[in-house]
């Protein structure tokens, strides 16, 4: 519950008071006009949320784990167009959260305003509302560099009773009118959006898609729990949201006489209905659902950027893992960007309403892709044509008409969170369109056709030892295809004499722990290609995994000990190593297409940002050596000069 729902479980607390916002106020909304709201946020929520995330989506596992990329990974072989939807989905996901702390923690806060003693005090000021903010934002921020452990144990019960509590106080104001169980009939949500109750007419739908907006969150989060436990909790979570949302509308029909109420700014609901006395506790237990909710995207935001690196659509990061699980990773470039996004939010928004008007539209483009993306999951996994047909269809016009009517989204605030997502999505685009440059072009020649060179140069004893093992991190290994950069640093660029040439491959598994290595010697003793297969959530740590492996080697005498005379270990029968990483400038005699020289030259400035090779390969404790080579891509232009006479 506490992983999984923190940002559902908080859509109570601004979903009823965006709509009031958007209508008008209590005064303007009929009691047809609650209970169709309450109808369209019910159906919403268990078509998108129960039918789609919960009864289909968690089907389409990958060994656990669940999201958008790991969904791709799945279907991935079924076309390479199917990687855009991919990078959409992901962009468009990434840059909503950045609004979810914002919205969360602002909304919780203005719930102050309701304590006497600080109306009183600083009365209808935002400038304090948003300091509070800030600071929240600020320290909640701060503390993921320390890890999450030890608070993460505690967001299982917190929610839990989060809730309960949301439907204990449903169910307290449900007497006040208990025709709002007429919600429960899918007429009044139909009704409503043709009915002239309804001043936004379609567009109530960008208002309603609030209520699900955690659903793709579910998702990606499934890895964390399992989806048994998903699927157990998922029906009292349910129900303790709807209670929670047809209390808010008992109270709104029960109270629309009331006009002092007409008079209250940025009226909320979710804290009307608490009994008096309890506003202090509802907006202390409700800041902590906020951060309990965005401490869940924070740690889901990392999760998202670690996939889509290791799938090799962003560029490489720091990736550091300060708890005891590889899960609880911590990225630093990743969280100082979060953290200023939301504080800029915060800053530039000010109120809760601003945020909400720009909430939830990057969001419906993720649930689009992911449908797109189930389409393929079902066809792959033979599912019937017509079953598959009605996915596709039912949930794309679904969340079509979500996407359509969350557009006015756009001129309110919306540009924001789809600027963010046109950035990630554009860096995206520059890296996977990098690879293929590099891969269609570069250079590949036959490493066995070096082995006689290579095996003079180990033997001939005039020239000292370079080092005893020699490793380049190759980042293609077909067969003895090997790229030609890798050949001339060993005999052109300056020779490197060694016992042992290593050629290291990391393969990044569809499947998410997937820990093994293929050897290929070439029938020599002193050339080792190594193919590592890792899944996309393990670490990279490429030192490790080679001392391993010559053990093993070594064991099986496939290798030839190498013992130290010198050394801290007694009896050490391992060499030491080098790490060659070659660093390739784009050639001024490259003649590629002009558009994809851009790409190219934006891929090397992008590079200069990203985590050095020796920090993402584990090895920045080994020795290790930068050569910089030209990148030749395409057929070399000639040049030509005249002699002058």
């Amino acid at each position: 519950m506490g992983v999984v729902y923190g940002d559902i479980g908080t859509s109570p607390l601004y979903v009823m008071k965006a709509i009031l916002n958007e209508q008008g106020g209590l005064g303007s909304v009929t009691n047809d006009f609650v209970i169709g709201v309450v109808s369209l946020v019910f159906w919403t929520v268990m078509l998108l949320t129960t039918v789609k995330y919960v009864i289909i989506a968690l089907n389409a596992d990958n060994h656990g784990e669940g999201g958008i990329f790991s969904l791709y990974a799945l279907v991935r072989k079924g076309g390479k167009y199917l990687i855009v939807p991919a990078m959409i989905g992901g962009a468009a996901l990434l840059a909503d959260g950045v609004l979810t702390p914002a919205v969360t923690v602002t909304t919780a806060i203005e719930g102050l305003r309701g304590i006497p003693e600080f109306s009183a005090h600083f009365g209808m000021d935002q400038n304090i509302i948003v300091v509070i903010t800030l600071v929240i934002l600020l320290v909640l921020f701060f503390i993921q560099r320390f890890g999450t452990e030890l608070v993460g144990r505690a967001f299982g019960p917190i929610m839990l009773l989060w809730f309960t509590f949301l439907g204990v106080m449903g169910l307290m104001n449900i007497p006040y009118d208990f025709s709002v169980v007429k919600a429960i009939n899918p007429y009044y949500a139909l009704h409503l959006l043709f009915s002239p109750d309804n001043k936004a007419g379609i567009f109530i739908l960008g208002s309603i898609f609030l209520a699900t907006t955690g659903a793709e969150a579910l998702y990606s989060d499934m890895g964390h729990v399992g989806k048994k436990n998903i699927r157990f909790s998922w029906p009292y979570v349910m129900a303790c949201l709807t209670l929670n949302y047809a209390g808010q509308a008992a109270w709104m029909i029960h109270s629309k006489g009331n006009v002092n109420l007409y008079q209250v700014e940025e009226l909320n609901p979710f804290f009307q209905i608490l009994p008096d006395g309890w506003i202090i506790f509802g907006v202390v237990f409700a800041t902590i659902a906020a951060i309990i909710a965005s401490q869940a995207l924070i740690s889901g935001s990392f999760t998202l950027v670690s996939e889509a690196i290791k799938l090799k659509l962003l560029p490489r990061l720091k990736i550091m893992y300060p708890g005891s699980s590889i899960g609880q990773m911590y990225i630093p470039a990743i969280n100082l960007i979060l953290w200023l996004a939301c504080s800029l939010i915060v800053v530039t928004f000010r109120t809760s309403s601003h945020m909400e008007a720009a909430y939830g539209l990057s969001i419906t483009v993720t649930m689009l892709m992911t449908t797109f993306l189930l389409y393929h999951y079902m066809r792959q996994k033979n599912v019937s044509r017509l079953l598959s047909y009605l996915m596709i269809v039912f949930f794309g016009t679904l969340e079509g008409f979500f996407f359509i009517s969350s557009i006015t989204k756009f001129f309110h605030g919306g540009f924001v969170a789809v600027g963010m997502a046109g950035i990630i999505l554009m860096v995206m685009y520059i890296w996977h369109r990098s690879n293929q440059i590099q891969e269609n072009n570069a250079e590949e020649v036959s490493l066995k056709d070096y082995l006689p060179q290579l095996q003079e140069l180990k033997d001939d004893k005039r020239i000292p030892y370079y080092q005893t093992n020699v490793v380049f991190m190759v980042p293609k290994l077909e067969n003895d295809q090997i790229g030609n950069q890798f050949i001339y640093s060993i005999l052109d660029k300056r020779l490197k004499r060694a016992k042992v040439y290593w050629f290291v491959n990391v393969e990044v598994t569809d499947e998410p722990y997937t820990r093994e290595y293929s050897i290929d010697m070439m029938g020599t003793d002193f050339i080792v290609q190594v193919k590592l297969y890792l899944g996309f959530r393990i670490s990279q740590d490429v030192n490790v995994y080679l001392r391993q492996i010559i053990h093993d080697l070594m064991r099986q005498g496939r290798l030839d000990k190498q013992p130290q005379h010198y050394s801290l270990t007694p009896g050490r029968q391992v060499g030491d190593f080098r790490f060659v990483l070659i660093q390739e400038e784009l050639s001024t005699v490259t003649n590629i297409p002009k558009w994809d020289r851009q790409i190219m030259q934006a891929r090397l400035a992008i590079k200069r940002y990203a985590v050095s090779p020796e920090r993402w390969f584990g090895i920045e404790y080994s020795d290790v050596t930068y050569e910089t080579v030209p990148l030749v891509l395409g057929q070399a232009r000639k040049t030509w000069l005249k002699e002058r006479t």
